[in-house]
């Protein structure tokens, strides 16, 4: 049994653009749902949600029949769950709020084994079909990419040398914190959260390191995928959920 090649980094290495939606809403069940809606990649958050690594094995023994790309996002920068997650094979993890050079070289170490990083060794985890992966330890690292978040005024004041951290595969720009940092706690289309959120994708680009972003404004959304980033998801199923059984109760009143 092979290694699986993880499609979401072959495609942003090559510049290919991969459109996301954000999955927020625990269980396989909803996750299968979206599956096969047509999106590049899902995004299961375990950050601001109620989901755990566990839920986060249902939801990847979902999907992956369908031609989907899995991208999970720890609760934090912590080794002990981005260990978890990566056991249960998850290939692709965005790790939120890093703050610095050194946070960024923390998630890296935490994705890689001894000698080159401290993630612990298991030979019999799902990630490597229970022992049936041969050279798992050694190759591991070629097919996990490490995402990480950048979300705040000082980590945008950071931007290059927090991209620039070896095994770092790309940077997501998190608008909802961001437009906190900023000071418009609730407004991420503010114009200067706007502003911002165009100037690191500009930059971005311009080291040749993929970025991203989550926003469900859609014409925002097709403006920072025409500047430059290469994974942007534009939908969350809890607020279509809502807004859409909202709307349909609405035009029954």
């Amino acid at each position: 049994m092979d290694l699986p090649r993880n499609h979401f980094k072959a495609a942003i290495r090559s510049g290919r653009h991969q459109l996301g939606f954000w999955c927020s809403l625990p269980g396989g069940y909803a996750a299968e749902l979206v599956a096969g809606s047509g999106y590049d990649w899902l995004l299961f958050d375990t950050e601001h949600s109620p989901s755990d690594p566990i839920g986060v094995l249902e939801q990847l023994q979902a999907v992956a029949p369908y031609d989907v790309s899995a991208v999970v996002r720890p609760a934090s920068n912590d080794p002990v769950l981005i260990k978890r997650i990566l056991d249960v094979g998850a290939q692709t993890l965005l790790v939120p709020y890093v703050q610095s050079r050194e946070e960024a070289e923390a998630a890296v170490a935490a994705m890689r084994y001894p000698p080159r990083g401290i993630r612990g060794v298991s030979g019999l985890t799902r990630a490597t079909r229970f022992g049936r992966i041969p050279g798992y330890a050694k190759r591991a690292e070629s097919e996990l990419c490490l995402l990480v978040q950048v979300e705040t005024g000082l980590a945008l004041d950071r931007l290059e040398e927090i991209a620039s951290v070896d095994g770092v595969d790309g940077v997501f720009i998190g608008p909802a914190d961001l437009a906190a940092s900023l000071g418009y706690p609730g407004e991420p289309d503010h114009p200067d959260v706007a502003a911002a959120v165009e100037n690191a994708i500009s930059r971005l680009k311009s080291l040749g390191k993929p970025a991203g972003i989550l926003t469900a404004n859609n014409t925002f959304a097709r403006r920072c995928i025409e500047i430059g980033t290469l994974f942007t998801a534009v939908g969350i199923d809890a607020g279509i959920l809502a807004r859409g059984s909202e709307a349909l109760a609405k035009s029954f009143r």
